[in-house]
């Protein structure tokens, strides 16, 4: 029979190698019980792990987009209720309008109105959400309108004056206004103030907004323009009738110019709330090709989530129960450890 030499010592350094496994275990135990799924995918999925890399870089991309999404959806919100707002205004400016050619409210009536329009449009085209303005196009820090105004010094009010001044002879304020009759009028406002300052002078006088509208990818393989520009032909429009009618109600033209200058600003309102009315339904179709690209999105993610988690998910009840073990174990090796720790000859030599 034979006997093999035993220390206390190697004892206790085989439960100290033991314990020390153990806590190894227990921290990739730890993490699939808090994550789960697989702590090393490599070493679970084998050659696997190339194609579940890339379900999770789809899955990753597709909820970027669907968070995009809501951003893009909470703006074009936004950007639908200043359109109606906007159209509001016009209507009541059309009204005033009406009202006004028909002979039955003073021209300060309709005057007070273009300024509450043209107060309300400039509010309402500067619209900021979140620090960037809706209505710039992709120019989203830059403010996109000025003073909507033919009265206020400045450029506007200057080009304004000069092409007043170049079609009939006389200034606004000059008495000799008072002459001009209907055709004059009528032919000013088709033959200079629409071509000059509803296309031309629109981007020189009043806007820094960008034509190009913001383009956001709302699902994998489609894309939607999810910005409005204040530079939309109805906005100016409104705008230039509006600015019109300001600079020129209270001037010394007479009745009759008075009466053609707002027929002439009614079928510009009215032309612009049948653009606003196209502007809201192009938008509202954008709106609702997000959420219909929202919904495909989150049922994909669904379905790369529930076939990553076939592959790489572990049973939460099972890595909860191996780490109650392993710390169980590793609690006991600390308990015999200090337990070996203590054996010595000299506590048992009288």
């Amino acid at each position: 029979m034979k006997t093999s030499f035993v220390s206390s010592s190697a004892i206790s350094q085989a439960m100290r190698y033991s314990m020390m496994r153990n806590q190894a275990a227990l921290v990739t135990a730890q993490k699939e019980s808090n994550t789960g799924f697989v702590a090393d995918k490599g070493l679970a999925l084998g050659t696997r792990t190339t194609q579940s890399i890339s379900f999770m870089r789809e899955l990753d991309r597709m909820k970027n987009i669907v968070d995009t999404n809501a951003l893009a959806a909470s703006r074009l919100s936004v950007t639908q209720s200043a359109i109606g707002q906007a159209a509001d205004a016009a209507q009541s400016l059309l009204s005033a309008l009406t009202v006004h050619t028909a002979g039955r409210t003073d021209f300060t009536i309709t005057k007070d109105a273009a300024e509450k329009t043209l107060a309300t449009l400039t509010a309402l085209l500067n619209t900021n959400v979140a620090g960037e303005y809706i209505f710039a196009g992709i120019n989203t820090d830059a403010k996109p309108i000025g003073d909507l105004s033919f009265t206020a010094p400045g450029a506007a009010k200057t080009d304004f004056d000069a092409a007043f001044l170049a079609h009939f002879g006389v200034a606004p304020d000059d008495p000799a206004a008072a002459s001009i009759d209907t055709a004059a009028m009528e032919s000013f406002m088709t033959t200079v103030v629409e071509p000059q300052f509803v296309d031309a002078g629109w981007p020189a006088l009043w806007s820094s907004a960008s034509d190009q509208r913001i383009v956001s990818r709302i699902a994998l393989n489609e894309t939607a323009e999810t910005s409005v520009s204040a530079n939309e032909i109805g906005f100016r429009k409104i705008a230039v009738a509006a600015a019109t009618l300001n600079a020129l109600l209270s001037s010394n033209i007479g009745d009759e110019a008075r009466a053609a200058l707002s027929e002439r600003a009614a079928v510009m309102v009215g032309e612009a709330l049948g653009d606003l009315a196209n502007l809201e339904a192009r938008t509202g179709i954008v709106e609702t090709r997000i959420a219909d690209a929202t919904k495909r999105l989150e049922g994909q993610s669904d379905l790369f989530q529930k076939h990553i988690l076939k592959t790489e998910g572990v049973d939460p009840y099972e890595a909860a129960t191996r780490v109650s073990d392993l710390l169980g174990h590793i609690e006991t090796s600390y308990a015999l450890t200090a337990r070996i720790q203590q054996l010595s000859l000299l506590r048992f030599i009288s």
